[in-house]
């Protein structure tokens, strides 16, 4: 196929009239639908009089329109009318969810980390995000978890690029109050956004607008904002947190809280964890049970296993004097540290003696880099 230069001329005029139609659209007029809007001044239609010596024809109701609600807004038609698509809440923190069927800006999370209190790292979260964004806090009350923004202004005119041939002078300042609803047992919480205030400007000489046309669009708009940041702030936290319990922990001799013989590692309690069950599958402990929230690991000791590769190659092995047996591990915070209590099947502590003779092992395979199980 073959083209002349006639052509040619012509599509690539066809592509630029397009393309300064698309771009020349304003955020107005990207909300309403395009066409006339002559069909608001008609009227309603009356109904057809039937004489009564004529028999009713048959109507079909398939096309007609339902009656509006006592709510719904009645003047929103023509260029009142927003053709947008409904705005949604994204719940894509880990443990959070919504609400089926509820129209307001509000979103649930479920406590999945015990390092902080629900409210408090919904609240820190939150407020690192305003900082962040550089948005003042006009009011924040703990006690009654509220919280509300300083002005919120956004400056269209500053987005506009040199290759736009659309320049919008509009300016949007919002303030929001945000409350968290914690259920009676504290790990569930629910944040709900509410626009308290808005000012509009189409331009400097325009009058100024002080009511939004779509005040939930805005509150989730903003709602979706904190809980991005919450997940991405997530989201780091978890691969430092991996990070930390992959790199080796420093591990001393020492006594527990009850004054019994311990390992202490220089740790706190949520690396020390996870990080004392890759030891514990190194050295050849098989983890039966285990209660996280009270520190206690159920245990049996099946003899370290080493491949076949390290027994050509190395001497050194993690076989411990141990009988093949059950035990218990008691772990506890203690400060910024944790306290591993080695015990029996029926709970008593091992002696010192016994605890020093494991005590090189464990702390070995502790303090190892990269622990591959």
């Amino acid at each position: 196929m073959t083209y002349n230069f006639q052509s040619i001329a012509l599509m690539t005029a066809s592509v630029l009239t397009a393309t300064l139609l698309t771009a020349c659209s304003s955020l107005e007029e990207r909300q309403i639908a395009s066409g006339s809007f002559d069909y608001v001044k008609e009227q309603p239609g009356q109904k057809i009089n039937i004489p009564d010596d004529v028999d009713s024809p048959h109507f079909n109701d398939a096309y007609k329109l339902p009656e509006l609600g006592e709510n719904a807004p009645k003047n929103a038609m023509g260029k009142d009318l927003s053709v947008l698509s409904p705005s949604l809440v994204l719940a894509v923190v880990s443990g959070s969810h919504i609400e089926e069927g509820s129209k307001n800006a509000i979103v649930w999370f479920d406590q999945v980390d015990d390092t902080l209190p629900l409210d408090t790292a919904v609240w820190n979260s939150l407020i690192r995000f305003l900082e962040t964004e550089g948005i003042g806090v006009e009011m924040f009350d703990k006690d009654n978890q509220r919280l509300i923004t300083d002005w919120m202004v956004m400056d269209e005119s500053k987005d506009n690029k040199w290759y736009s041939w659309s320049k919008s002078e509009r300016t949007v300042g919002q303030r929001f109050e945000f409350t968290l609803d914690k259920k009676p047992h504290g790990r569930t919480a629910s944040l709900s956004v509410e626009l308290v205030d808005y000012r509009e400007k189409l331009d400097a000489q325009s009058t100024e607008i002080t009511k939004a046309k779509d005040k939930r669009r805005n509150e989730v708009d903003v709602l979706n904002r904190v809980v991005k940041n919450y997940e991405f702030e997530a989201k780091v936290a978890n691969v430092k947190r991996f990070r930390q319990i992959r790199e080796g922990l420093q591990m001393d001799l020492g006594f527990d809280s009850d004054g019994e013989p311990a390992f202490v590692v220089d740790a706190d309690y949520e690396i020390t964890w996870p990080r004392l069950l890759l030891v514990l599958r190194k050295l050849g402990f098989d983890v039966k049970d285990y209660d996280k929230s009270n520190g206690l690991l159920f245990v049996k000791y099946n003899g370290a296993e080493e491949g076949w590769w390290s027994n050509i190659w190395s001497s050194d092995k993690n076989e411990m004097k141990l009988d093949t047996e059950e035990y218990r591990i008691k772990v506890v915070s203690v400060g910024k540290k944790t306290s591993i209590t080695l015990l029996d099947d029926e709970s008593n502590p091992f002696p010192v003696n016994k605890l020093t003779d494991l005590y090189p092992t464990f702390s070995k395979t502790m303090s190892a880099d990269d622990l591959d199980i």
